[in-house]
């Protein structure tokens, strides 16, 4: 047992002042000045049952002061046959320190379980979207620096699926030149689009 919480039990004698249990009967009427004197009996070892439970420092803090304004509202139901002052101030802490341990990891598991159903991208797939619009964007303006001949004959091969024979008889031109018009096309995209070999 905590050496802090053995000397709050320790009956109090000979005018040391009010015992815990007074303090907070006191408190219970609204005494204000009973309550700083029950805070400094009480809030250190609040403390220390909250931190056991609860682990993290600030989190706490914040549990800690929760239980120091639940004593001040509760004051009344108090009930001196049951228990110490400070073992149900403890008990309070316990409780409500449990609580937030509780509410953290329900929080948690939601968080797990919605994040599991919803089939959000991931950051790989949104960057990979954005490059390939922005490729496309970049292949559009590269085709519209190609004269049109050339524009025509690309966009039929690679883009129509044609074969270099079917892109001739389309646009009415020897097969040699439609080739001649491919090459010259592919160069001047691949110079334009920064592609090296």
């Amino acid at each position: 047992m905590d050496e802090s919480v053995r000397a709050i039990r320790a009956p109090r004698t000979g005018g040391a002042g009010p015992t815990p249990e007074e303090l907070l009967t006191q408190v219970a009427r609204g005494s204000e000045a009973a309550f700083e004197q029950l805070y400094a009996v009480v809030a250190a070892p609040v403390f220390g049952v909250v931190r056991r439970v609860v682990r993290d420092s600030g989190q706490s803090e914040e549990v800690t002061q929760e239980v120091l304004v639940e004593l001040w509202r509760t004051a009344t139901r108090y009930n001196p046959a049951r228990g110490s002052a400070v073992n149900w101030a403890l008990t309070l802490a316990h409780r409500r320190a449990v609580d937030r341990v509780r509410s953290a990891q329900a929080r948690t598991d939601r968080e797990q379980k919605a994040g599991a159903m919803s089939p959000g991208r991931e950051f790989d797939e949104v960057s990979e979207a954005v490059t390939a619009r922005l490729e496309r964007e970049q292949v559009r303006r590269c085709l519209s620096s190609l004269t049109e001949l050339q524009r025509e004959s690309v966009m039929l091969a690679y883009y129509g699926g044609k074969t270099y024979p079917e892109v001739a008889e389309l646009l009415r031109s020897p097969l040699g030149t439609i080739k001649t018009r491919l090459r010259d096309g592919l160069i001047r995209l691949r110079d334009c689009l920064g592609v090296t070999r």
